[in-house]
């Protein structure tokens, strides 16, 4: 009966021969990754010298192989690979693959870059994510999900067996209390804006626009996200209908070497949606459109130079606006958190999610409405624990009895 052969990545007995004075040979039978078995051998002083260099060279044993991955390869080489090959698949969306190269540049390769496929263990894959994960916990998710990728490619050429990421522990999530406007700051937060719209810039350049004002009162009027909102087309408008509508069909986003631009879809395919207009977001396009100029892109909200307005432009401008107002925490975003919580509170979380552009409830109930947890009705239930309780003379007396005596 044949003897079975090694398993992949294993060797068999170890022998050692003396090859002469201090001079030690070990050798063994290694299955390598495409299936051969082959002598390896190292050399010493002694033999138990030997063995433990024969060990240590079976342990990082490489296949034989034409392979331009193997577990000899560097995480930068390996991470160069990968993201030409998300890049020729044209699977991902290309501000998705912008991204990912932007925390290969900034995270991965400074910190791992030097190290070998071989030695991406666990715990130094671990100890990298938790130590970006103190400051920036973003970034550290973001990298873990470039890394398990990048190392799954390993797997699949063959350079290593498992994924060590996988085996990583879990990033901290910490969780942000929902905040959103109440009227009276929805009203410092318009007074903030005319004051800044009405100073003059503290460098050359023309006077701010009107813009600020009316973005930030279209994303209270839609709840939609601010590259929905500057990605909006005077043909996604229908001002004439009995309740007016806008279509949200698209974003801006930005890519290397293209700037930014329209992009004709949405975050997701709940995010494609017509919303109705209240009646000081159809006042507000109306008197918009009279003075507006032609520009190219039909854009509801372009620059002066004709060209799409940038989100982060938008958001710079609401910083110097919100200076000297307290408003220092409110971002574009907690308006789309102010419109949820409101429809929510008047309606329910399900017109909320629609509201929004969200598939479900879910995440729009944990990060988008304000309001506390409220624990079921339990007081029939918990009435049983007052049985035998003595009454006292202050709950027999009836309400607003006066003491007498």
């Amino acid at each position: 009966m044949a003897r079975p052969p090694l398993p992949i990545g294993t060797w068999g007995n170890i022998r050692t021969e003396k090859l002469g004075p201090n001079r030690y040979c070990a050798r063994a039978r290694f299955r390598d990754y495409d299936g051969s078995t082959r002598d390896v051998e190292a050399t010493d002083t002694t033999g138990p010298a030997a063995i433990r260099a024969l060990k240590v060279k079976l342990r990082d044993r490489a296949a034989p192989n034409d392979d331009e991955i193997t577990r000899e390869t560097h995480i930068s080489k390996l991470a160069s690979l990968w993201l030409d090959e998300i890049t020729a698949e044209e699977r991902l969306a290309p501000q998705t693959i912008s991204q990912y190269e932007v925390s290969v540049r900034v995270s991965v390769v400074p910190a791992l870059g030097n190290l070998r496929i071989r030695e991406a263990t666990v715990g130094r894959i671990d100890k990298f994510l938790r130590k970006v994960a103190e400051d920036r916990p973003t970034a550290a998710r973001l990298a873990k999900v470039v890394l398990t990728q990048m190392l799954a490619l390993a797997v699949r050429r063959g350079a290593i067996t498992t994924n060590p990421v996988r085996d990583t522990g879990r990033l901290r999530n910490p969780r942000r209390k929902v905040v959103a406007l109440e009227t009276e700051q929805l009203e410092g937060v318009r007074a903030a804006i005319q004051r800044w719209q009405k100073t003059t810039p503290g460098k050359p350049g023309p006077r701010h626009t009107g813009d600020l004002g009316d973005i930030i009162d279209l994303m209270l009027a839609t709840g939609a996200r601010i590259g929905e909102i500057l990605a909006t087309r005077w043909e996604d408008l229908d001002l004439a209908a009995e309740r007016p509508t806008l279509t949200i069909c698209g974003t801006i986003v930005y890519l290397k070497g293209k700037g930014f631009f329209r992009q004709d879809w949405t975050k997701s395919d709940a995010g494609f949606r017509t919303v109705v207009l209240p009646r000081f977001a159809v006042g507000m396009l109306m008197a918009r459109k009279l003075t507006a100029a032609d520009n190219p892109h039909d854009a509801i909200f372009a620059s002066r130079r004709g060209t799409w307005l940038s989100p982060q432009n938008v958001r710079r401008q609401w910083r110097q606006a919100r200076v000297d107002a307290g408003l220092e925490w409110v971002t574009p975003h907690t308006f789309r958190k102010t419109v949820a919580t409101l429809i929510d509170k008047e309606a329910d979380a399900k017109h909320a999610a629609a509201q929004l552009g969200h598939a479900t409830e879910q995440v729009t109930n944990r990060h988008y409405i304000v309001k506390p947890a409220l624990a079921p009705d339990s007081s029939d239930i918990l009435e049983q624990l007052g049985a035998g309780r003595a009454t006292t003379s202050h709950e027999r007396r009836p309400h607003g009895a006066r003491r007498t005596g």
